[in-house]
């Protein structure tokens, strides 16, 4: 039996945050039913380019594989009959849609807690489903920029950057999975659903942490600093080599004299400007200065060998490179899925590994692909009756 096997969630979610947050518990093994509009063709990430053909990408694949499809105009009056029916069967009803619109919908706590007392309800929106923003759309590359993050990435001198992933997405994704889990172990053991509300606002501020914190209790100004480096810790950071770049971090003591063995200038743990993090700190200009020579003599593969194991140290892989890791095989963190569109897939599979569990993947569903398993089989309607959804455009 899967982890999450007999949990049942209906998803009114669409491209990156919301069908990621479901991912994590489709691979797991939960009945994830993903509600598509069939007025649009169903959700959008099927027609994101650059791969997308045949009402399906490999964006689309990325995101929604282990998951159900159903066609369904929730707008509709018998649309909303046949949601209801479904709320009355499920665990969670879960959206990504703009702050206002669950209670537009009425697919909040309150409007489905006669249905099904038990049901929780999530909503990861920009700005959560209360405040003065709730009606504004948000996407990660905003918050980016408004709530600090691109502030932060960059070399000094240089413009704001953004990260080179929707890491707001996804991080927010990860959060809204985890509290809608949250949401649905608390109804278990009391009986009672509830609203949970997750927000790429309030997520992105979360995770500012210690440097919020500095901020707010003593006034730290962050800056951007040269070489990826950490905006305290000396030497963390991106190290040019003969051939390529690493990355060291001396984030404790012990790590500094290692690493100084290692580039065979023991003299530099020795000297008192350089004794403690406090006085690498004060004097990190002309340290710095110093291992960056040192680093540049030899390739990355040399500093690799040398130093590996030893201290915190790793190459600045590119995509390719990090792909092709031999842990990467080692963890199971690439699968192939056979898919209609694009034939055996690669993907990279689920990083939660629990020790009695063997992940299943599955292809992401085509649109509506079980509408005859869940209106047939879960709500027991005719064939004829499903003909006349059809026929109507309801589903």
């Amino acid at each position: 039996m899967r982890p999450l096997e007999g949990m049942r969630i209906i998803a009114v979610s669409q491209y990156g945050a919301g069908p990621y947050a479901m991912l994590h518990l489709a691979d797991l093994g939960a009945e994830v039913i993903k509600v598509e509009d069939p007025g649009t063709k169903g959700d959008v990430s099927r027609f994101v380019i650059p791969y997308a053909e045949n009402n399906d990408s490999l964006f689309f694949q990325a995101l929604n594989r282990n998951k159900k499809s159903i066609s369904l105009n929730l707008k509709s009056e018998e649309g909303r009959k046949i949601f209801e029916e479904l709320v009355k069967k499920s665990d969670a009803v879960f959206n990504n849609l703009r702050g206002d619109v669950p209670e537009k919908l009425k697919i909040n706590y309150k409007h489905l807690k006669h249905l099904n007392p038990k049901i929780v309800t999530c909503s990861l929106s920009g700005f959560g489903t209360w405040g003065s923003m709730t009606k504004e759309p948000a996407y990660d590359y905003l918050l980016q920029a408004m709530n600090g993050h691109m502030s932060l990435t960059g070399e000094p001198g240089g413009p704001p950057s953004k990260y080179g992933l929707s890491i707001i997405d996804f991080s927010t994704g990860m959060m809204a999975a985890l509290g809608l889990m949250i949401g649905i172990y608390q109804a278990q053991n009391h009986g009672v659903g509830s609203d949970v509300d997750v927000s790429l606002f309030d997520t992105s501020l979360s995770v500012l942490n210690y440097l919020a914190i500095w901020h707010l209790n003593k006034g730290y100004e962050p800056l951007r600093t040269a070489n990826s480096a950490h905006p305290t810790l000396v030497p963390s950071q991106q190290f040019q080599t003969k051939d390529g770049n690493v990355v060291v971090m001396c984030n404790k003591e012990k790590f500094f004299s290692i690493l100084c063995e290692g580039l065979e200038a023991p003299e530099l743990a020795m000297d008192e400007r350089y004794k403690n993090f406090q006085s690498r700190f004060n004097n990190k200009k002309d340290l710095l200065d110093k291992l960056e020579s040192l680093f540049l003599q030899q390739t990355t593969e040399y500093w690799l060998e040398k130093l590996k194991g030893k201290v915190p140290i790793a190459p600045v892989n590119t995509v390719e490179e990090a792909l092709k890791q031999p842990l990467v095989e080692e963890r199971n963190m690439i699968v192939e899925v056979d898919t209609p569109t694009f034939g055996n897939v690669k993907m990279l599979g689920t990083p939660i590994k629990l020790s009695n569990d063997q992940p299943e993947y599955k292809a992401g569903p085509g649109l509506g692909e079980h509408n005859e398993d869940i209106y047939g089989s879960l709500l027991g309607y005719s064939s004829e009756y499903i003909e006349q959804l059809k026929s109507k455009g309801i589903i």
